[in-house]
């Protein structure tokens, strides 16, 4: 079997009324079930995809913008309440340990009062943050997991990703502007999932987000893939 669930599409970390939610995606692929990026209502729509929390098999967050990763520590926090007694593997660029480590920090309270009220097990102990990185590549039990930097300035660590397993191999682009490298990263894939953007339409984007300058338009702009590019 092999799904890929777009749980967030929208571009950017900003919600409003009647807008998509930030990027996530499920992929489940020779009996693995993975996600790719925890931005804003994942948890909400991994389970509106009807997968419980608790069966996650790995995360991947791609780069460190908001938009990829603010829910991954309430993402798991809540799994953790709803029953996770299992090590996840998380892996992303370096810095996400960070970001896990400060949230531990920040829910310690609670936490503590959950292990000692409810008798969970540590939750630091369930949660293995791991470095992504391009070489060697990444086995997860039956899937084969390759990345290649994608363009996404200014971070150096953006990833796409190329998930292999039981003859069928999808392609996650990341945030990126065109790349070459891609048409080779995904050749021969059964399905590339690749972000889009409508130039004409940043100056609108612009607008609605009213408190910043020029710098944004400027870092949409070189930061991912017209959309005739991707095709």
């Amino acid at each position: 079997m092999a799904e890929v669930h777009l749980l967030g599409m929208k571009g950017g970390p900003a919600i409003r009324p009647g807008s998509n939610m930030p990027t996530s995606i499920l992929v489940r692929l020779a009996g693995k079930t993975l996600l790719i990026d925890a931005g804003l209502g994942v948890s909400r729509a991994v389970c509106d995809a009807g997968v419980p929390l608790t069966g996650l098999d790995a995360i991947i967050v791609t780069h460190l913008h908001s938009d990829h990763y603010l829910e991954l520590g309430p993402l798991l926090h809540t799994a953790w309440t709803a029953g996770l007694a299992r090590r996840v593997p998380v892996y992303g660029p370096r810095g996400l340990d960070a970001y896990w480590d400060a949230f531990l920090r920040s829910m310690d309270a609670d936490i503590a009062l959950r292990i000692a009220d409810e008798g969970r097990p540590p939750l630091a102990d369930l949660v293995d943050v791991e470095v992504l990185s391009t070489s060697g590549g990444l086995s997860i039990d039956t899937v084969a997991v390759d990345a290649i930097r994608n363009d996404h300035p200014p971070l150096r660590d953006s990833f796409a990703l190329r998930f292999r397993g039981e003859g069928k191999t999808v392609v996650l682009s990341g945030g990126t502007a065109f790349l070459p490298a891609m048409i080779e990263f995904a050749a021969g894939a059964d399905l590339l999932v690749h972000e889009a953007m409508l130039a004409r339409g940043v100056d609108e984007v612009i607008a609605k987000v009213g408190n910043g300058d020029a710098r944004l338009k400027e870092h949409i702009l070189r930061s991912h893939t017209e959309a005739s590019d991707v095709g």
